[in-house]
C-alpha cells in the first residue's frame, strides 16, 4: 500500500500519542504512591536512582512509537496484523503493570504481570524483526529494560 507524506506523518504522529498516552497514564498510577509507599520499600542494591526512571521510560516509549509506526507502514499482510495486535497488548500490559504495582501496591500481582509482559514483547519483538528488521532490534531496549524491571520486581517482592 503507497501512502502519502501525509499519511505517513499522520500515522507516526498516531503511534507517538498512544505510547505517549500510555505513558501519562501509566504516570498518573504511579503518582499514586511513588512518593509515598515506594520509599518505604526495602530495595535491592542495584535499584537504579529514582530519577533513572523519567528519561528511560519516556525514550522507550518513543522508541516503541517508531518501532510500532515502521511496522503499520509496511505493505498490509497478516504479519503485519499479528505484529500490531501483539503491540497493542503489551502496551496494554504494560500500563497494567503500574496499575498493579503503584496504584494497587499488590507486588506479586505485578510481578506476576511482568512476566506476561516481556513474553508479549519478546513476541511482538520477534514478529515485527519478521516484518521489518529496523523496528524488530528497536524492542531490543525495551525487551532488556523490562528483562531488569522483571528482576527488580522480584527483587522488591521478596524483600517485602
Amino acid at each position: 500500500m503507497n501512502r502519502t507524506r501525509r499519511q505517513e506523518i499522520a500515522g507516526f504522529a498516531g503511534f507517538l500519542l498512544l505510547c505517549l498516552a500510555v505513558s501519562a497514564l501509566g504516570g498518573l498510577a504511579t503518582s499514586s504512591s511513588v512518593g509515598t509507599w515506594y520509599p518505604t520499600l526495602a530495595k535491592p542494591s542495584f535499584n537504579p536512582p529514582d530519577w533513572v526512571f523519567a528519561p528511560v521510560w519516556t525514550t522507550l516509549y518513543i522508541v516503541m512509537a517508531i518501532a510500532g509506526w515502521r511496522v503499520w507502514r509496511t505493505p498490509n499482510a497478516q504479519l503485519r496484523t499479528h505484529a500490531l495486535s501483539v503491540f497493542y497488548v503489551q502496551l496494554a500490559l504494560n500500563l497494567l503493570w503500574s496499575i498493579l504495582f503503584f496504584g494497587l501496591q499488590a507486588i506479586g500481582l505485578a510481578l506476576a504481570e511482568i512476566i506476561v509482559l516481556l513474553v508479549a514483547i519478546i513476541i511482538t519483538m520477534v514478529l515485527s524483526w519478521r516484518v521489518d528488521r529496523l523496528a524488530g532490534m528497536l524492542f531490543l531496549p525495551y525487551t532488556l529494560w523490562v528483562a531488569f524491571a522483571s528482576l527488580l520486581n522480584a527483587a522488591i517482592f521478596a524483600l517485602n
